[in-house]
């Protein structure tokens, strides 16, 4: 799902973020704790944001490994 809303961009901006918390909002709706994104904000370069972005291209070749692993770290 979160890998969806980022790949359409709906907005020119922000479109990680709203994806980030409209995943943990639907996570928390299941009653399952929200994922850590890195522990760190994504908005700022870091070598974090760079492993969220290659585990998002990742994603649009079809290997969801790496976001999977992402999110929980």
């Amino acid at each position: 799902m979160h890998h969806k809303l980022v790949l359409i961009h709906p907005f020119p901006n922000g479109n990680g973020r709203h994806a980030r918390l409209f995943t943990d909002c639907f996570l928390r709706y299941c009653g399952v704790q929200p994922f850590t994104w890195g522990s760190v904000n994504l908005v700022d370069a870091s070598d974090t944001r760079a492993a969220y972005i290659a585990a998002l291209r990742a994603a649009d070749n079809r290997d969801y490994g790496p976001l999977l692993a992402f999110v929980r770290t």
